[in-house]
């Protein structure tokens, strides 16, 4: 019997974080992002999953975040 696959939750978002208000993430004194998406819901995830998309500038542009119907396994995606 094969399992079936748990569906993915889809949280499509915004952010606009400057490099002063990122260093706060970074330093772990801010462990978690609120975001409101573009359908009214508000998701939060681990500020971790920003590091890959910090640049001179910040964090700026749409995100899309994947996880679990229990919301495990957060994945972040630069739209």
């Amino acid at each position: 019997m094969f399992e079936q696959p748990l569906a993915m939750l889809r949280f499509n978002f915004r952010l606009n974080i400057s490099t002063q208000e990122y260093v706060q993430y970074y330093r772990g004194n801010v462990r978690n992002v609120i975001a409101t998406c573009s359908d009214g819901r508000t998701v939060q995830f681990p500020a971790g999953l920003l590091t890959a998309f910090v640049t001179s500038a910040g964090i700026r542009g749409a995100f899309e975040l994947l996880c679990d119907e229990q919301g495990k396994g957060a994945q972040l995606f630069k739209r």
